[in-house]
Formats: structure tokens, C-alpha cells, sequence
């Protein structure tokens, strides 16, 4: 794919989701979330091969479902208000069928088996921009909804995303799996503070793509895929190694590291609405995931192949550029925790 088409299909997709973010038109934001859908795949065909085909294609048809649904909520609220801008209604049908097309576009569950397959069906780059940049619309469309989106059955998605979230990664050994179990299980808790403070869950999405970039940039730059070739990386290059299971255990949540801050914050404003057993919940499904990073962390770094010492030597030799990028987002998404307490500040 050439320099041209390149430009025109990531402006293309960054031009829609700024129209779904800037618009207050049910149309255009849908339009946006169309012109969204349609660029993004053929950057998941990047590399023509059959996985890569079948990816899109799963994607592709997942999103238009969901897209039809929004659609036929849309034309209804029109229907039912006389206008295309954002209102608050109290139809049950209509935020039922809102609620629906947003979960599918986020990839929660139980709408959720797309997320892996699709994922690892493409190449890390194109994986990264899916985790990442692709939730940013429809989580914009449900902030801007969020005092009549259907609550029950947003924590209900909520608790059963982060649930299966932390439990389909434990068996995996497969990285862009790991990072999309990881994805399903951080939308649940974004989700479910969804109805009590939207501030929160955008914070939530800011650490998060943080992080998911990071971890991404790194193992592209050491071209890792699986676990096995994870664990090789220590013995050649033991700072980037560092890195990623630095992110790593940081998307798990596990404090000092940054990650901690949204789950903390979360929980707390949980509690102060009243909501205790929902913050238990999300706290014992949280320790799924975080044993499967501990875990591989444990069997990167403790379980090491025999090597000889001049092989260690090879890191220096590294990207100079990549690790410029890697510095300061490893900086953000790890060691930002100290600066919880202004948050609540500003809160």
C-alpha cells in the first residue's frame, strides 16, 4: 500500500471519530462511526493473508450489525422526538437498543468473541489502533448519553466483560489475546462507573490507551507475538523486557503502578453511591487478570533459557527512535499514581 492511500485512509479514520466526538446530530455521529468502521479495514488487511482477511471480515460484519441497530434507534428517537439531536428520553426500547450497539461497537460482553479473534488475526500495529483509538467514538457516544442509557444492563455487561475478561486470558499464551482479554476487561470498568461519573471512565480510557500503546510499541519493537518468544527477550535485551512487564502488570492493576489509580477511583465512588457488592465484585474478577500478568512476568523473567553474557550486549544496538517514543509513555503509564489524590481534587 502506497505513501497516498496510507495518508487517506488514516485521515479518513481520524476524521471520523472527530465527527462522532465535535457532533450533537444522531446522523453524523453515525456517519462518523461508518466512515470510522470502513477505514480501519483495510489496515487490518494490511498484510493480505487469509487471517488478516478473515479478521476484517469478522470485524466488518460485527460492526454493521451493530451500526443497523443504531441506526433503527436512531430514525426512532427521531420518531418519537421530531429532532436528530441528542435528547434525553425515557423510552425503554430506544436506550435498550442504544445500549446494545454501543456494547457491540466496544466489544463487550457478551458481544465480546470478536475483540480476540480480530486482534490476533492483525498485525500489532493494526491491533494497537483497534484497542485504542477505535474505543474512543462509541465511548463518547455513551458518555453523552450515559443519565439515560439502560443501567441494569450496563453493570450487568460490565461485571460479565471484566469476568471474562480476567478468565479467557488465563489460558492463552498468545500476546495480542492477552492485550485483547485485557481490553474487554478494562471496558467493564469504565462501564460501570458509567452512570455515576462519566469523568472517571475518561480518565479510565486516557490511562488505558496510554498503557495499551506503550506495551504495543514495545513488543513491535522487539518483534514478539507469544509468550515463548517473550521470554527470550531478557537474555538480548533486559530493558525492554523491563518495560513491557512493567505495563503489563500496570494494566493489571497492581499498585504503586499507575494502572491502580483508575480501579482505586473507581471502587471509591462506587462505595460513595451505595454500591458495594458491585466494587467486590469487579475487585475479585480484577485478580484473574492481574495473576495472569504476574504469571507471565514469573515466566519471563524467573524461568530464563541458558545463554552466555555477550548476548546481553545486543540492546544497546536497539532502536534509537522507538525507545525515545517508549520512554515517556512508560513514565505516564507507570509512575503517574502520586498524583491521584489531585484527581479527587478535581472531582
Amino acid at each position: 500500500m502506497n505513501i497516498m492511500t496510507m495518508t487517506i485512509i488514516y485521515t479518513t479514520l481520524i476524521m471520523g471519530t472527530l465527527t462522532t466526538l465535535i457532533s450533537s446530530h444522531w446522523l453524523l455521529m453515525w456517519v462518523g462511526l461508518e466512515l470510522s468502521m470502513m477505514s480501519i479495514i483495510p489496515i487490518l488487511m494490511n498484510k493480505t493473508n487469509p487471517r488478516s482477511t478473515e479478521a476484517a471480515t469478522k470485524y466488518f460484519l460485527t460492526q454493521a450489525t451493530a451500526s443497523m441497530i443504531l441506526l433503527m434507534s436512531v430514525i426512532t428517537t427521531m420518531m418519537y422526538s421530531g429532532q436528530w439531536s441528542i435528547i434525553y428520553s425515557n423510552n425503554m426500547f430506544i436506550s435498550l437498543a442504544l445500549t446494545l450497539s454501543l456494547i457491540m461497537k466496544l466489544g463487550l460482553a457478551p458481544f465480546h468473541f470478536w475483540v480476540t479473534e480480530v486482534t490476533q488475526g492483525t498485525s500489532l500495529t493494526s491491533g494497537m489502533i483497534l484497542l485504542t483509538w477505535q474505543k474512543i467514538a462509541p465511548l463518547s457516544i455513551l458518555m453523552q448519553i450515559s443519565p439515560t442509557i439502560n443501567q441494569p444492563l450496563i453493570i450487568s455487561s460490565a461485571l460479565l466483560s471484566t469476568l471474562l475478561g480476567g478468565w479467557g486470558g488465563l489460558n492463552q499464551t498468545q500476546l495480542r489475546k492477552i492485550l485483547a482479554y485485557s481490553s474487554i476487561a478494562h471496558m467493564g470498568w469504565m462501564l460501570v462507573v458509567m452512570n455515576f461519573m462519566p469523568s472517571i471512565s475518561l480518565f479510565n480510557l486516557m490511562l488505558y490507551i496510554i498503557l495499551t500503546i506503550s506495551v504495543f510499541t514495545a513488543l513491535n519493537m522487539s518483534n514478539n507475538l507469544t509468550t515463548l518468544s517473550l521470554s527470550h527477550v531478557w537474555s538480548t535485551a533486559p530493558p525492554t523486557i523491563i518495560i513491557i512487564l512493567m505495563n503489563l502488570l500496570s494494566l493489571g492493576g497492581l499498585p504503586p503502578l499507575a494502572g491502580f489509580a483508575p480501579k482505586w477511583i473507581i471502587i471509591q465512588e462506587l462505595v460513595k453511591n451505595n454500591n458495594i457488592m458491585i466494587p467486590v465484585l469487579m475487585t475479585m474478577m480484577a485478580l484473574l487478570s492481574l495473576y495472569f500478568y504476574i504469571r507471565l512476568t514469573y515466566s519471563t523473567t524467573l524461568t530464563l533459557f541458558p545463554t552466555t553474557n555477550n548476548t546481553k550486549t545486543k540492546w544497546h544496538f536497539h532502536n534509537k527512535k522507538a525507545m525515545t517514543i517508549l520512554a515517556p509513555l512508560t513514565t505516564l503509564s507507570t509512575m503517574t499514581l502520586p498524583l491521584t489524590p489531585l484527581l479527587f481534587t478535581l472531582n
